[in-house]
């Protein structure tokens, strides 16, 4: 699929075009301290002319035929391309915490790690991330290690998203 530049889109996000649209996939958690699942996931990348884009990601937990059993992960935030080839990722979760994440972007490929965290007192203890983006084969994939609850930096999810209308 080879990706046009909207003529809306402002040339600094040239980089993270190809983020833009829905995305609706599966993949897998898992942890040290959790069993590992399926689940579905849900992407929307909308931009309005400004030179960032708006992220939404909500997730649900599969069963074994593949149904969705229950809400899992929200989370919401902006892509900021920031100066030559690099891009940040600010992201907020119901859950507590904010991230921001800062990166490398190439062509269909991102490659970030959390600058900073910041969790409310009451949110879990999550240290450190790193998440990686690609555009494989018309699709979205992506992975992100977690460091959390006392466990390094290691594997906590991934996942492969196809683009739809």
């Amino acid at each position: 699929m080879v990706f046009h530049l909207d003529t809306d889109l402002p040339r600094e996000l040239a980089p993270l075009a190809w983020l833009v649209g829905r995305w609706e996939g599966a993949g897998v958690v898992g942890y040290p301290t959790i069993e590992s699942v399926h689940f579905g996931q849900e992407v929307e990348v909308t931009h309005d002319g400004r030179p960032f884009l708006e992220w939404q990601s909500r997730t649900w937990l599969l069963d074994d035929a593949g149904a969705k059993v229950r809400p899992l992960a929200t989370e919401v935030g902006f892509w900021r391309p920031v100066e030559e080839g690099q891009v940040e990722l600010l992201l907020a979760h119901p859950s507590g915490i904010v991230e921001l994440y800062y990166g490398t972007a190439e062509p269909a490929k991102i490659e970030l790690r959390t600058d900073s965290v910041l969790r409310s007192p009451y949110a879990k203890e999550y240290n450190a991330g790193s998440r990686l983006y690609g555009l494989v084969n018309s699709n979205l994939m992506w992975a992100m290690d977690m460091a959390a609850v006392g466990q390094s930096l290691q594997s906590h999810v991934s996942a492969e998203l196809k683009r739809v209308a």
